[in-house]
């Protein structure tokens, strides 16, 4: 610190000189000398308390930044006023000239900025050890043609996104890869030049350009790419047979910071090209900043999910309720890391147990409760059809009742297109489970807003059919399809989570929304992109076998039933049913038998209970 302001104090003595030579075009008179003399030393006091008050001496001169630059003008321009309005005040400028002190200014700014900016050159260029022979080539990397060692680097994009890490990538001495130019679709940023770096063709050009420059590796920043573009974009980097990587959708980024470390392989949910969520915020927030908030099933695809977005709009602790140990304690680990000001609480607890909920809701009183634990694969609830009713039917009752009694403010149950026109016990407990949810505020009276969020598949949860695709196409093949035309609905985790927020926040009490899920993909052209995705030919070089459905599966899934109708909400990808809660008048005795059945693990007993509370419940619909 003290030999830092020495520097400084050199600087600006240097500046205060100079000032008086270049007024007096260097022949300063004898008068004007003494009045320097007499002053310096004041000027170098109120330049340097000015600096101190403005975090000049705070921060790092390697990572010197654009806010640095702006401190160091303000300081400058407080200084220069205090100093004219003190010798105003003490004798109106006599024998001194006014000019000195605007020469000064600019001066000061100048030379202080410089000496900022050399040194984070010499911090960015000369952090590794340098030897003699390495000098020459450092200096020509920092003032001429880059001649940096490590693999050659080009970013498909020109716009903020490539601009942040091709500043990242020269600003961190520990990375090898280095820029070499940029390529872009915008035709009249070709030619210019990002952090020294060209623009040097649109991105149609890719392969010339990989071959022409010897370029190693591609990162793809364009998070805004649509699906057909980005299908393009890796197509050629394909065929330039060369190493790619992307940036993800701004969805993914969680504080919103592109980085280094944001940089990942690209996958097949960046081919789905899902526009990016608008939330309200000031919405959000509202209901969720400071509270207590507690999330089931937190160690799950989507409760992990729902956990990050929740942490940023800042409640003051949140509950995660889990009851597999693992997932619990990565999810912990990851929050506490991320959101440091939030109050993270993991609670190893299962919602079967009704007494162990009636403690948890004592003793940390949530607030806003957000219930997506659930079991949810088909064909393994088929085979163990008691568990879907001590699972999602009455662990969700349990919930539901805890939540009343603890007078919480408001209740969202993650809920799943497969309730509808149930073809499976999987899909007929959830069903029950929204019936249970929507009954609180249709039939009850309830100060707790119940509402369900619907929505289908979502690409890289557990379970998920890609994970099984790529390890098939890893194996060799085949690809196990169990039916040609096959179709899903599919959205990204962090997109349904946000939406689950902002559809939390739009709910009066009893409403089931939807989600806007976009077109829907078969399955089989799934597997077939994921082949040629993977650099093989489908049937040529991996093979598609088509299985034959499930038992429970449906060939489509649907978002509602024809008896049910939608009401647009003021978000474009949330909507809203336009439904009674159908006949629960006889749900608590039927539920009663249902208990019962999945006590004997009586199977036929529990379909046919199922049946009897979801009537559209049928096991051949698939």
């Amino acid at each position: 610190m003290l030999l830092i302001i020495l520097l400084d104090a050199l600087v600006l003595w240097g500046s205060f000189y100079l000032a008086h030579l270049i007024r007096f075009e260097f022949d300063v008179p004898v008068w004007a000398l003494e009045k320097f003399w007499d002053l310096v030393v004041l000027v170098l006091v109120i330049k340097l308390i000015c600096f101190y008050f403005f975090d000049l001496y705070k921060g790092m001169w390697r990572y010197t930044s654009i806010n640095d630059l702006m401190n160091i003008i303000k300081a400058s321009t407080v200084a220069t006023l205090i100093l004219i309005v003190f010798l105003l005040y003490k004798n109106r400028f006599e024998m001194l000239s006014r000019s000195v002190f605007i020469i000064d200014w600019c001066l000061t700014v100048m030379l202080i900025i410089g000496l900022r900016v050399f040194t984070r050159l010499c911090f960015e260029n000369f952090t590794e050890t340098v030897g003699v022979r390495d000098l020459a080539d450092k200096l020509v990397s920092m003032f001429g043609k880059s001649r940096r060692k490590g693999r050659r680097m080009l970013i498909i994009g020109a716009g903020d996104c490539g601009e942040k890490i091709c500043r990242q990538f020269r600003e961190n001495p520990a990375v090898q890869s280095h820029v070499v130019g940029f390529l872009d679709d915008d035709i009249s940023k070709i030619g210019r030049k990002i952090h020294g770096v060209p623009v040097l063709h649109t991105i149609d050009a890719l392969e010339s350009v990989v071959s022409s420059m010897e370029i190693e590796d591609l990162i793809i920043a364009i998070p805004s790419a649509g699906s057909e573009r980005m299908r393009h974009i890796v197509d050629m980097c394909q065929k330039a047979d060369v190493s790619f990587k992307t940036i993800p959708d701004m969805g993914e980024l969680i504080d919103g910071r592109i980085s280094i470390s944001a940089i990942r392989n690209v996958e097949y949910r960046d081919l789905l090209g899902r526009e990016p969520v608008t939330l309200d915020k000031k919405e959000i927030g509202g209901y969720l900043g400071k509270k207590c908030v507690l999330v089931t099933g937190a160690g799950g695809s989507i409760g992990t999910g729902l956990c990050r977005q929740i942490c940023r709009f800042s409640p003051e602790r949140i509950v995660l309720l889990e009851r597999a140990e693992s997932p619990l304690y990565e999810i912990d680990l990851e929050l506490r890391k991320n959101f440091p000001d939030v109050a993270v609480i993991p609670v190893l607890a299962d919602i079967q147990n009704k007494a162990e909920l009636a403690k948890i809701f004592g003793q940390f009183a949530p607030e806003i409760v957000f219930h997506a634990a659930a079991y949810k694969h088909v064909p393994m609830l088929e085979n163990h059809p008691w568990k879907a009713v001590e699972n999602n039917i009455c662990g969700t009752q349990n919930l539901v009742e805890a939540t009343q009694n603890a007078d919480c403010d408001r209740f969202v149950f993650v809920s799943t297109d497969k309730a509808v026109n149930p073809a499976n016990v999987m899909g007929a407990s959830k069903r029950i489970a929204e019936l249970l949810v929507q009954k609180k505020n249709a039939c009850d009276r309830s100060s707790t807003r119940f509402m369900t969020v619907r929505f289908g598949n979502v690409i890289g949860s557990v379970g998920s059919v890609i994970p099984l695709f790529k390890k098939q196409i890893q194996e060799g093949g085949p690809v196990t399809v169990t039916h040609p035309d096959m179709i899903r609905y599919f959205m990204l985790i962090p997109e349904a989570c946000q939406l689950i927020l902002q559809a939390g926040a739009m709910g009066k009490g009893g409403e089931i929304f939807i989600l806007e899920m976009g077109e829907p993909v078969k399955i089989d052209a799934m597997a077939r992109d994921l082949i040629r995705f993977s650099g093989f030919e489908p049937d040529k070089d991996i093979k598609i076998v088509y299985t034959g459905l499930r038992p429970g599966e449906k060939l489509y899934e649907e978002l509602m039933t024809d008896q049910e109708g939608v009401i647009s909400t003021d978000h474009k990808k949330i909507r809203v049913l336009n439904s009674h809660t159908g006949d629960v008048s006889h749900l608590t005795s039927r539920l009663e038998a249902l208990k019962n059945a999945a006590e004997t693990r009586d199977a036929d007993g529990i379909r046919k209970g199922l049946h009897q509370i979801v009537p559209e419940y049928n096991e051949t619909a698939g």
